[in-house]
């Protein structure tokens, strides 16, 4: 990683990457962002619409569409590239497509003498942000995936409408993997310090099962939007620039992202959608938030879904 300028590669000029590319200069991020795409002039068209909205910008970055060895100096690399989820398709669908191409841009980085951060949000992301950490060799801190980044704003999004409340001021995660089997933490959120089950409790207003179907929409909202147009990328655009941010800005930020498991939770060796302090090094910390028992069961029931998709991935020497 460089310490002076910031710089950013982004390795996918689609959807996603584009997405994210203008989150990251509209909202002053990095101060040098390098796009790179199989496609070299649909990566050079993203350029130059980025550039045109440089007047505009707070921080104007520079931006340009490079190759694989400005990632020399990168401080991120962040991966979107891969096959897109078909509305027919779950994310745990493309483990084999996607773990081929990322392993090719993983070498590729890594030729480059990148010492930086990965940054992945190809999914299915737990899978992998797995693979890279295993084909870059690089330590557990320093790969991280988007996670449940984007499940999380959607839970919150929901919770602050459902409770009339800024989104902002609710604290709550969803965790696991990012796909069907991600679990709900329920127990664990609060609205300004307040549980939310007290408050359940404390009202006839409020119900139960209105929050169990709560969590069931953001399991499968991802449908619904691409069902209606196609794909998402504005959201996990928006997540990849915040966790960006907490990196450049080395900001402590707790986020739900996919990190290496190392014990927490009560398991090892797995990546999964956890609460983590993120800062200039990565995956500073895994903080473990207290879960109830059927919370428990069904992330224990979610990470083996993710250990049974990785089975046919290498494994760490």
């Amino acid at each position: 990683m460089t310490s002076g300028v910031n710089r950013v590669v982004v390795v996918g000029a689609g959807f996603v990457g584009s997405s994210y590319a203008y989150a990251l200069v509209n909202q002053g991020i990095t101060e040098e962002l390098v796009l790179i795409d199989v496609n070299q002039e649909k990566a050079e068209g993203e350029v130059m619409d980025l550039n045109h909205g440089r007047y505009f910008y707070e921080s104007p970055a520079k931006v340009w569409s490079g190759d694989y060895h400005d990632c020399k100096e990168a401080d991120i690399v962040c991966i979107t590239a891969g096959v897109s989820q078909s509305d027919e398709e779950t994310r745990l669908s493309a483990v084999e497509k996607n773990t081929s191409i990322v392993k090719s841009i993983v070498d590729s980085v890594m030729a480059s003498g990148f010492n930086g951060i990965f940054l992945i949000s190809t999914n299915p992301v737990d899978i992998i942000t797995q693979a890279t950490w295993t084909f870059s060799g690089l330590p557990k801190e320093r790969v991280i995936g988007s996670g449940t980044i984007l499940d999380t704003a959607r839970y919150l999004h929901m919770l602050g409408e459902y409770f009339s409340v800024d989104p902002k001021s609710i604290n709550g995660y969803i965790i696991g993997e990012h796909g069907d089997s991600q679990v709900a933490a329920l127990s664990n959120a609060a609205i300004g310090g307040k549980n939310v089950m007290d408050i359940l409790n404390a009202s006839d207003r409020y119900m139960l099962k209105d929050l169990e179907k709560m969590a069931a929409n953001v399991r499968d909202i991802a449908d619904v939007v691409i069902e209606k147009k196609g794909s998402t990328y504005y959201g996990i655009g928006a997540g990849l620039a915040k966790i960006t941010k907490a990196i450049l800005k080395n900001e402590n930020t707790v986020l739900p992202v996919s990190a290496l498991l190392d014990g927490e939770y009560g398991f090892q060796d797995i990546f999964a959608g956890v609460p983590a302090i993120i800062n200039r090094q990565g995956v500073q910390e895994i903080i473990e938030v207290d879960l109830n028992k059927e919370e428990k069961d069904k992330l224990a029931s979610s990470i083996e879904v993710l250990r049974s998709a990785m089975k046919p991935l290498p494994k760490k020497t």
